[in-house]
């Protein structure tokens, strides 16, 4: 749990308005429950600003089509958008789709046709960090957002706005780093030409063959291939290496071969997972992000 102030909502609150129009007479969407941090913020920022609101948690996915309709701005995640997707026998019809979470993957976006589509990058403990638009490059997270300053130190994003959360209140401390008024969130990562570009988080980071690799960087590359619909990269022990990769996949296996060669075309034998295991079904976390450890447990006991 954290503690947050009213105030550092509320000053996000009136940046969206003015980017997004969302106001009195707009409609807002969210597809997840307000047990989710982006849902939550979704949802108190429309009623704040007197917009409509729908609330699409737990529905069935033709019952989340059709709450969608006249609305202006949807707030998701890419886990929520590809469930909708997946449901869907038409494109979706909506003013423009706010994604936070993970960055959407190339096959996604693509999935969302002409939809209006704004990425960012943040965190529940600093709101938004940056926003990328249809200018922003392939690989970016975007500029940093209106009233946030970035700093890279040893590779560590650091950021400082007022949109940062008081502290943790909770048992459970968390991840986030202060010093002297900047936050760090524990992702690795650079600026350039005024971009953020995020390798991975810090505590993801997995050494093989005495060489840093981030298992986020992969992931991407693999959601962004035919024949992938959801794929995490864990490490597994290895005597000779120390560890190597494993990736685990839920879309078609008949594409395995096809896949491995591509990534190692892509990023060399090194960063290219030894081997595949292949689900039907996907786990998830409250969050709608994938349930990491569930996955890590399955990598572990694996023959």
């Amino acid at each position: 749990r954290i503690l947050r102030s009213m105030a550092s909502w509320i000053a996000s609150f009136r940046v969206n308005a003015r980017l997004f129009g969302i106001e009195r007479g707009r409609h807002v969407a969210v597809l997840g429950g307000l047990e989710q941090s982006l849902s939550l913020y979704g949802a108190l920022e429309a009623l704040h600003m007197g917009a409509d609101l729908s609330v699409l948690a737990g529905l069935g996915g033709p019952a989340q089509r059709r709450g969608l309709d006249g609305v202006d701005v949807l707030w998701a995640s890419p886990a929520q958008l590809r469930l909708l997707l997946a449901r869907a026998d038409a494109p979706l019809r909506v003013g423009r789709v706010i994604v936070g979470g993970s960055k959407l993957d190339g096959g996604l976006r693509a999935g969302l046709g002409d939809v209006a589509v704004t990425e960012f990058y943040g965190a529940a403990e600093a709101s938004f960090v940056t926003m990328a638009g249809p200018q922003t490059p392939h690989d970016s997270v975007g500029a940093p957002y209106e009233g946030v300053e970035v700093a890279v130190r040893a590779g560590e994003v650091w950021l400082r706005s007022p949109y940062m959360f008081t502290r943790y209140a909770g048992a459970d401390h968390g991840s986030a780093r202060r010093s002297d008024g900047w936050l760090c969130l524990g992702d690795m990562g650079r600026m350039m030409g005024g971009q953020l570009y995020l390798q991975g988080r810090a505590g993801r980071m997995v050494t093989v063959a005495d060489h840093n690799v981030f298992p986020e960087e992969i992931e991407a590359r693999l959601l962004a291939m035919a024949g992938v619909r959801q794929a995490a990269v864990l490490p597994r022990r290895d005597a000779l290496r120390g560890v190597h990769l494993v990736a685990i996949v839920q879309g078609d296996a008949a594409q395995e071969a096809a896949i491995l060669a591509a990534l190692r075309a892509q990023m060399g034998a090194l960063k290219t997972p030894k081997s595949v295991i292949w689900r039907s079904d996907w786990p998830h976390l409250p969050s709608g992000k994938t349930d990491l450890r569930a996955l890590q447990a399955e990598v572990d006991a694996w023959p």
